[in-house]
């Protein structure tokens, strides 16, 4: 490993003000957090005056260009991400700035993917061995929506460096399991976390999945033994209310109904007559339609509403932490307290909620996920017999 972890082992990047609209600041912040805070001013120039997506796309294109030229290629790297994350699935810079930013993290890490076999496909994973002798059970991570496991090696090699073996994968629906095997998102993660954890033989495992993969670890855990200990970073326990607040307030209700009715037209039109007023609306469809596979706004709001957790929650018997942020602009918090209130059969349930004056009150702690990675790993130290005292201070 020759690149320098700028999460566990450095200050808190916080959360800053870079941009009016709420959700590309958020995407700021989202790289900023794994670039590093000396980041902060070029990121702060590159967005001063980006009012599209276009416009968006061109800065940060623009920025890896220089970041690259500069010799900094691990900034190069997320800031090609960035403009790739707003790129449109036919435009052909997506592909070339994706192809930019799998090699330059694969080099700057020194890991190549094992390919697993999967329905005829395969999942990509990533298994880092510890350091030293294993603190404890193998964690196995797993982003969401539409993150790539690429982005989190920074964190993953530094808790592998920590004394942890770390297996993370892509499922269907995400990077490489998506633009290259073709496997589409799918809300039984029961079936991509055992094809796992057969391959490489793991047992008694603790499994964290982030964003959207906080409720497909929930899922998992509901069908698969083998997971003693489940992290929902965070809990999203209803995908289609999630969906439904981007779009308007309370638009989830009425989403739901029109489904129950399966009013496709209706839903089709008014969907895309909001994406003609809201470019981040528009985007949020095309993206979905991507990346599960649909054809439709309708179809796929229909898939949104497969992914909830709320009728197999009391299914799970592992242990079970719900990390949160009070701030979150993506998933409400009463979803916290409402999975919380569904693992009936949880061996135990640990809810844990960030806030402001800790730097972490946004989605997925970005601002600090330091914190919220240390808060995780205390958490399944404290519930394995064979635990250590850990390497990463609290």
């Amino acid at each position: 490993m020759t690149a320098q972890d700028p999460v566990l082992h450095g200050p808190a990047s916080g959360y800053h003000d870079f941009h009016p609209d709420r959700s590309l600041n958020f995407q700021c912040n989202r790289w900023l957090e794994w670039i590093g805070p000396e980041a902060h001013d070029e990121i702060a120039a590159a967005v001063r005056n980006v009012g599209s997506y276009e416009e968006w796309i061109d800065a940060f294109l623009s920025l890896a260009t220089r970041t690259r030229a500069e010799g900094r290629e691990l900034a190069a790297a997320y800031c090609d991400r960035a403009a790739e994350f707003f790129i449109p699935p036919q435009d052909p810079r997506k592909a070339a700035a994706r192809a930019r930013f799998l090699k330059t993290m694969r080099e700057q890490y020194g890991v190549q993917p094992d390919r697993i076999p999967y329905q005829g496909a395969w999942l990509p994973a990533y298994d880092l061995q510890p350091g030293q002798t294993p603190t404890g059970p193998t964690v196995v991570v797993f982003g969401g929506y539409d993150s790539y496991i690429e982005e989190f090696l920074p964190m993953l090699t530094a808790i592998a460096a920590a004394g942890h073996r770390v297996v993370a994968f892509e499922g269907p629906g995400q990077g490489s399991a998506l633009e290259d095997a073709g496997l589409v998102l799918t809300h039984e993660w029961e079936r991509p976390m055992a094809a796992v954890l057969d391959h490489y033989g793991l047992d008694d495992v603790t499994a964290v999945g982030i964003s959207l993969g906080g409720g497909l670890v929930i899922r998992a855990a509901a069908f698969e033994p083998r997971i003693r200990r489940a992290v929902a970073w965070d809990i999203l326990d209803d995908f289609l209310e999630a969906v439904g607040r981007q779009v308007a307030p309370g638009a989830a209700q009425a989403i739901r109904a029109l489904l129950v009715l399966r009013a496709g037209p209706i839903v089709n039109a008014a969907a895309r007559a909001r994406a003609a007023r809201s470019p981040v609306v528009q985007w949020a469809l095309w993206q979905g339609m991507h990346i599960t596979g649909t054809t439709s706004p309708y179809d796929f709001m229909a898939s949104a509403r497969a992914l909830t957790t709320r009728s197999i929650s009391g299914r799970v018997t592992a242990d079970v932490l719900l990390i949160a942020g009070a701030d979150d602009h993506y998933v409400p918090l009463h979803q916290l307290h409402r999975q919380a209130r569904n693992l009936t059969a949880a061996r135990s349930v640990t809810t844990r909620v960030f806030t402001a004056a800790e730097k972490a009150s946004n989605h997925c702690q970005i601002g600090n996920t330091g914190a919220c990675i240390r808060t995780i790993l205390a958490w399944a130290d404290t519930l394995t017999s064979t635990a250590r005292p850990n390497r990463i201070s609290t």
